[in-house]
C-alpha cells in the first residue's frame, strides 16, 4: 500500500520515515521523468508538423522562451525506445568448458554489446543492471524495460517467440545458422562462414508471453553479429524512434568488423524496417 506525503509524516521511527520518504521520492521522480519525456515528445511532434515555437506556445499555453528551453532540454523522447525506468539487460551465457562446477559466462562480444547498451541508457539518463542467462536460456520475458542479448541458440525459448515475426527470423540446416525473410523465402548466410569480416543481426521489439508488452531483442547469426546490432541501435536510435516510437518491428543489420581485434568497423540496415500493424 502506497503512503502519501500525510502518512510519512506520521511514521515515528526516524529511520522508517526517511526511507519512507526516499521511496516517494523516487517513484515521483521517475513520474516526472516520464511526463517530461511526453511533453518533450510532443513539442518534437508540432515542430515536425512545421509548427513554430510561438505556434506551440499559443497552443499549449506557454511562453515561446519556455518552449525553446523544453525543445533544447529535458530527456530525449527516443530514450523510449529503450525503456521508462531503469532498463535489465538479459545477456545469454555459456557454460565454462573444462570445468568441475562450471558456471555461466559470456564472451568478450556479448559483453561489448551489453556495454554498448549501458553507455547508451547513460547517456539517456537511464540505469541498467546486467544479467546472465546461464544454460538452457530460460530467461524471464514477462519484465518491464527488458533487453535480451543473445541468439536462439543459446537462448532457445526466445528463439520461440521471434518465431512469431511473420517477417524476419532465424533458421537453420545442414550449413549453419542463417536469417531469412520469411515472406519472400530470401535467406541471408553470414558472411564470415566464408571468410569475409562481415556478419548479419536482427533488432526487433517483440511480444511479452504475458501479452502485458514487450521487450526488445539484439542478435547476430554469431558474436560479432550481436556487437554489431548493438552498434546500430547506439547509433540509430533516434531514427529508429522517429520510424516506429515503441511500437513492435523488426529489421535485419549486416556489420563489418576487424577480425583480428574484434572491433566493429561500419553498421548499416540489410533491409527495411519491419512495421507490425496493428500492434502495441
Amino acid at each position: 500500500m502506497k503512503i502519501s506525503h500525510s502518512g510519512v509524516v506520521q511514521i515515528r521511527d526516524p529511520g522508517a520515515r526517511a526511507r519512507k520518504a526516499g521511496e516517494l521520492i523516487d517513484e515521483h521522480q521517475a513520474a516526472v521523468n516520464e511526463l517530461s519525456r511526453l511533453r518533450r515528445a510532443a513539442l518534437d511532434e508540432m515542430v515536425s508538423q512545421g509548427m513554430t515555437h510561438t505556434q506551440i506556445a499559443e497552443v499549449v499555453g506557454m511562453t515561446r522562451a519556455r518552449v525553446g528551453q523544453l525543445l533544447s532540454s529535458g530527456p530525449r523522447p527516443e530514450r523510449t525506445m529503450l525503456g521508462t525506468g531503469e532498463l535489465t539487460i538479459a545477456v545469454g551465457g555459456k557454460f565454462e568448458a573444462g570445468k568441475k562446477d562450471p558456471y555461466a559466462v559470456v564472451s568478450a562480444e556479448m559483453l561489448a554489446a551489453y556495454e554498448k547498451l549501458s553507455a547508451l541508457a547513460r547517456g539517456l539518463g537511464l540505469t541498467s543492471e546486467y544479467e546472465v542467462v546461464p544454460p538452457p536460456g530460460m530467461v524471464d520475458l514477462n519484465r518491464a524495460n527488458l533487453i535480451v542479448i543473445g541468439s536462439p541458440r543459446i537462448l532457445p525459448f526466445v528463439g520461440q517467440v521471434v518465431a512469431a515475426d511473420t517477417m524476419f527470423g532465424f533458421c537453420a540446416d545442414d550449413d549453419g545458422h542463417y536469417l531469412v525473410n520469411h515472406r519472400t523465402g530470401e535467406a541471408f548466410r553470414s558472411p564470415s562462414d566464408s571468410g569475409e569480416p562481415v556478419d548479419y543481426g536482427y533488432l526487433g521489439r517483440l511480444p511479452r508471453p504475458d501479452g502485458r508488452g514487450t521487450f526488445l531483442y539484439l542478435a547476430g547469426i554469431h558474436a560479432m553479429g550481436t556487437l554489431g546490432v548493438a552498434h546500430y541501435l547506439h547509433d540509430h536510435l533516434d531514427e529508429l524512434y522517429r520510424e516506429v516510437k515503441n511500437r513492435r518491428f523488426s529489421l535485419l543489420v549486416a556489420c563489418t568488423y576487424e577480425p583480428r581485434k574484434r572491433t566493429i568497423e561500419k553498421v548499416e540496415a540489410l533491409t527495411p524496417i519491419h512495421r507490425v500493424e496493428g500492434a502495441p
